[in-house]
């Protein structure tokens, strides 16, 4: 964990969100800004900073990570389809550095996305 990431601070319970899941590995909670009528981040409990610092030991956890999102899109009736982000760096829009994944739906996705 890191002492002054926002997410890892959701992680330990020290600031509060709208938990959705978790689970040993992951959890997952409402998006304060939503972008689509159901926005959800997928973050693991461990610190990874984005993608780009992901190594191979991390495999099965980003794996995990995309399983728990299509779980959470069935059990939110996002039967009709969704979309999964991970955004990395500031040019990929990514605004906290620990790796998420942003889970959208109940609408209609357009492309391109931005």
């Amino acid at each position: 964990m890191s002492s002054d990431c926002l997410f890892c601070k959701i992680v330990a319970g020290s600031i509060p969100a709208k938990r959705v899941y978790e689970d040993e590995l992951c959890i997952c909670f409402a998006d304060l800004r939503p972008q689509a009528p159901t926005h959800l981040l997928v973050v693991p409990r461990q610190h990874i900073a984005s993608l780009a610092d992901a190594e191979p030991a991390q495999s099965s956890l980003l794996g995990h990570l995309f399983v728990k999102a299509a779980e959470i899109a069935r059990a939110s009736d996002l039967d009709h389809g969704y979309r999964v982000v991970l955004n990395t760096g500031a040019d990929g829009g990514q605004t906290v550095d620990h790796l998420h994944l942003h889970l959208l739906g109940g609408r209609p996705m357009t492309w391109p996305p931005g």
